[in-house]
């Protein structure tokens, strides 16, 4: 082990505490590996250590978040997810690749999917949108993560407005998924485009809300207004 992720597990250990401890698990449905550290110190101390690693070149930055990676404990996944959006200017579209590489082999709950994809995938896409035929590629994978990560990848971009047309043929790919986690992550997106979108999503639920399960629609119509809430959940 790398004496950056040594020193890091030894702070994560430090600022373990018993309450944190003690609930970290019911928030997943999975076994999870994790120190107890609450969020906001994770994120102090991926700040403290950002500062040395913004130093080293992307090989060996990259090679450290996958180290991270390896130990499966969440928090070594939501350092990851703190370093990288400070790395975007750096970010290229090849880069694709170990993204996918990480989701696939790394990521085995909701928190580490969310945590990368909002905002590390979100900033690949703005830059280089040529990435979204990617995508849509993952939307049809048998990995329930990579599923997840094609919609929750453009939750950042949609609340923008960005790339509503690419956020319903993504949800068109998903919409008929079983996986109560694809499920969230699609509504999830929806919903986030209907802030900038509402009468296209709202449109867009009204086609489909007889095939579309209910987790994903009520997901989809949270921030609607209560007339177009039940609306879109009467039963026709």
């Amino acid at each position: 082990m790398s004496r950056i992720v040594e020193n890091i597990h030894k702070e994560l250990e430090i600022n373990s505490d018993e309450k944190t401890q003690a609930s970290f698990q019911r928030f997943f449905k999975e076994k999870v590996t994790y120190y107890g550290v609450k969020t906001a110190v994770v994120g102090k101390i991926a700040e403290k250590y950002w500062i040395e690693v913004k130093t080293l070149d992307k090989k060996e930055i990259f090679a450290l978040c996958e180290e991270l990676y390896q130990t499966d404990y969440t928090e070594d996944a939501f350092i990851v997810s703190f370093w990288l959006p400070n790395y975007v200017e750096k970010i290229e579209l090849r880069d694709l690749e170990v993204f996918r590489h990480w989701i696939e082999k790394y990521i085995n709950n909701w928190a580490k999917c969310d945590g990368f994809c909002n905002h590390t995938m979100g900033n690949l896409i703005e830059k280089y949108p040529e990435s979204l035929n990617e995508l849509k590629k993952w939307a049809k994978s048998e990995n329930r993560w990579l599923k997840r990560a094609a919609a929750v990848s453009l939750i950042v971009p949609a609340k923008k407005g960005y790339f509503l047309q690419e956020a319903l043929e993504i949800s068109d790919i998903l919409l008929h998924d079983g996986d109560d986690m694809v499920q969230k992550g699609y509504g999830w997106l929806l919903k986030e485009e209907s802030r900038k979108h509402q009468q296209e999503i709202l449109s867009y639920i009204m086609k489909n809300k007889k095939k579309m399960p209910r987790l994903a629609l009520r997901y989809a119509i949270e921030l609607m207004p209560k007339e177009l809430k039940t609306r879109a959940m009467k039963k026709e």
